[in-house]
């Protein structure tokens, strides 16, 4: 049951993701992408954050990739999405794995701001802003939800014609990385909006990194450039 009253969720977004629910922990599907950027993502909010032994939020968890990733780094995680699918495969994956530390729950992530305000100490929102049709709010109530001195990362895709180009046309259409349909270019956030957002939610932006890829060898690397997939780690003022 979706439990906030204001539905910041789009449910075309929503149904395509649950349509792709039996996949999500199949590394050669859809999600390959998801299953290959995740040592990398995992890695940079673990060496910023220090996961062992910390309280942590996956907001728009999906399957669960990078939740059960952060559970057997040793957090206790939450993770949440409206996505009901979803959240079955990724509660029957963690019985399966028997993963430690790791539950799930439908419910959006203000609804959850307003019921457990300052509880978190780290908070992952990843390829998610990009979803929904007030990332802003997003921000806000991950503000919200970690504890002072806390950390909240975000990834998304920026919007400029390289990004189109690569995200759109070459992942779904050219190298049918993605399923066509996966991304709206007009939903795309640039750096300086995401930001704003920031700013206004009182996150300090501290460090980004982009996110490539070479279709030749199927490698991703974190690097410099942020002008097509980005990550952001912010802080919550102490």
């Amino acid at each position: 049951m979706h439990t906030s009253s204001h539905a910041n969720f789009d449910p075309a977004e929503l149904a395509k993701f649950s349509d792709l629910a039996h996949r999500w922990w199949d590394p050669e599907s859809e999600f390959r992408p998801l299953h290959q950027i995740n040592p990398l993502r995992l890695a940079w909010i673990d060496e910023l954050a220090g996961l062992q032994g910390k309280q942590v939020l996956d907001v728009g968890c999906g399957g669960g990739i990078l939740s059960d990733a952060m559970a057997r780094s040793g957090a206790q995680v939450l993770g949440i999405d409206l996505a009901t699918k979803s959240l079955k495969v990724a509660q029957l994956h963690a019985l399966e794995a028997q993963t430690p530390r790791v539950s799930y729950r439908e419910v959006s992530v203000e609804a959850l701001a307003a019921e457990q305000p300052a509880s978190f100490d780290v908070i992952t929102c990843m390829e998610m802003l990009e979803h929904v049709p007030d990332p802003a709010s997003i921000v806000r109530a991950c503000s919200q939800l970690v504890k002072p001195g806390g950390w909240v990362f975000f990834s998304t895709l920026n919007r400029n014609p390289k990004s189109f180009l690569f995200a759109i046309v070459g992942a779904e259409y050219v190298l049918n990385m993605l399923p066509r349909g996966t991304h709206e270019y007009a939903k795309f956030i640039r750096p300086s909006e995401l930001a704003s957002a920031c700013r206004s939610a009182d996150l300090e932006w501290l460090h980004t990194r982009g996110m490539e890829y070479n279709p030749l060898t199927r490698r991703y690397w974190l690097s410099a450039d942020t002008s097509v997939n980005y990550l952001v780690a912010t802080k919550k003022a102490a």
